[in-house]
């Protein structure tokens, strides 16, 4: 079941958030795209200490369409080095995971 999976990205704004998460739903690239509030991101940068708030996009997808996603969002994203990881899903309800498949290209 590893040919599916989740990429997790962090976003610095709703707008931005949406513009991802429509385009890559709408290219096919991702069945779904679940965005999180995070109440705040801690990490070095430059140089230079961040507590931030952020966004986290839970995106599904299919492993082969990884480098699409991937530069899909380094088109749209707003940071410098955006988190862009890819975790495969080992086993889940074959019903859902079907439907990530048929909804993917």
């Amino acid at each position: 079941m590893s040919e599916y999976g989740i990429i997790l990205c962090t976003v610095g704004n709703a707008e931005n958030a949406k513009q991802i998460s429509y385009a890559l739903v709408e290219d096919k690239l991702a069945a779904c795209v679940s965005t999180l509030s995070v109440n705040s991101s801690v990490y070095h940068f430059e140089g230079k200490l961040y507590d931030e708030p952020e966004l986290l996009l839970v995106i599904k997808t299919r492993k082969e369409l990884f480098e699409e996603v991937k530069s899909l969002i380094l088109k749209l994203h707003l940071y410098t080095l955006p988190e862009i990881v890819f975790l495969p899903i080992m086993d889940g309800h074959a019903p859902y995971l079907n439907w990530i498949g048929d909804e993917t290209c």
